[in-house]
């Protein structure tokens, strides 16, 4: 699997491959063209009652995989095409969250990657 996360605000580059917004909501302040997603996936994000629970709060990061863990499990489909993307070349999931270690990015690669 090639698998890594990014920032919407950070700027593309050329080994980014599919590049695949993983958020609910769209991020604040960026156009379409300047992201340059190939796709918006928001129903792989977390629901909104976990996203609000969670509240990028880190001290609940453990709690918080573990529940989106289980919604990804009836996702099954979602998470079959990322896996899919992945195989074929680079998959970059774009994130809007300012903490780069505890977001939904990260824990959906995390996810990904066990299966």
């Amino acid at each position: 699997m090639n698998i890594q996360v990014k920032r919407v605000y950070d700027p593309p580059a050329a080994n980014d491959g599919m590049r695949v917004l993983v958020d609910r909501l769209w991020p604040r302040g960026i156009s379409k063209a300047l992201l340059k997603a190939d796709e918006w996936m928001k129903d792989i994000a977390p629901s909104n009652e976990l996203r609000q629970r969670f509240h990028h709060d880190e001290s609940h990061w453990d709690e918080f995989q573990k529940l989106y863990f289980k919604e990804l499990d009836s996702h099954r489909d979602l998470v079959e095409q990322l896996i899919q993307k992945s195989h074929v070349g680079h998959l970059t999931l774009l994130f809007a969250a300012k903490d780069v270690e505890h977001n939904n990015a990260i824990a959906l690669k995390n996810y990904l990657e066990k299966k």
